[in-house]
């Protein structure tokens, strides 16, 4: 699961050695991709090894089975793999996969009869605690906090949280998966912080930044 700072919830911190990198991701991803779908096993190897923790990281964090997460994500794989010749590389992949992936889990939990639990406060609270950012309880503390604080939000942004910031989906992708302009996600996505800083001081949890705004991310 990737590990992120309190900064990666505040939109504002991204700065332009980020937003380069993160564009050059996208074009190495972009380009094993084609190669992948022409047969090349060693770039579909690296499509793997790229995506593949990011959705077992969404996953589990939705679920909280990790072992259900592995399942899935590999099932996702086989289904992808299965399609990639005739996939036409347009930008789109990452929300393509993450819809895959999610879509299955929820399908999965409705067998099962039980609700999955988009928390992922393992995500949220271990960097915050280790750069001292967080409340002044000991991290066991800190972190039930964080997960009682993400439970009360609706289910709407928690999944825009999740994907955000575990699945690591830039706006873009987010747009793609949602189906809804850039605009709109960057107003939910400020919308759901906001909820989440009140819910957590009204928790009285002071000095965790979880971002104020959502401007200069249209980019990333």
């Amino acid at each position: 699961m990737m590990e992120q700072s309190p900064h990666d919830l505040d939109p504002t911190s991204a700065d332009a050695p980020a937003d380069a990198a993160q564009a050059a991701r996208n074009r190495a991803l972009e380009s094993a991709l084609a190669r992948a779908a022409s047969g090349d096993s060693e770039a579909w190897r690296e499509v793997v090894v790229t995506i593949a923790p990011r959705v077992h990281g969404l996953l589990a964090s939705l679920c909280r089975d990790d072992e259900l997460a592995e399942e899935i994500t590999q099932s996702v794989f086989c289904t992808v793999a299965a399609k990639l010749q005739t996939y036409v590389e347009s930008g789109r992949f990452e929300p393509w996969i993450f819809r895959i992936a999610t879509n299955r889990l929820r399908d999965e939990m409705r067998r099962r009869t039980r609700h999955a639990r988009a928390v992922g406060d393992e995500v949220l609270d271990a960097r915050a605690v280790r750069s001292g950012r967080g409340s002044r309880g000991a991290p066991d503390e800190l972190r039930e906090l964080l997960r009682r604080a993400m439970e009360r939000l609706g289910e709407g942004d928690r999944e825009i949280l999740d994907l955000r910031h575990i699945g690591g989906l830039s706006f873009k992708a987010l747009s793609d998966y949602f189906e809804e302009p850039i605009g709109t996600l960057l107003a939910r996505h400020h919308r759901a912080l906001r909820k989440l800083r009140a819910i957590l001081e009204e928790m009285g949890v002071d000095g965790l930044d979880v971002g104020d705004s959502a401007d200069g991310e249209e980019g990333r």
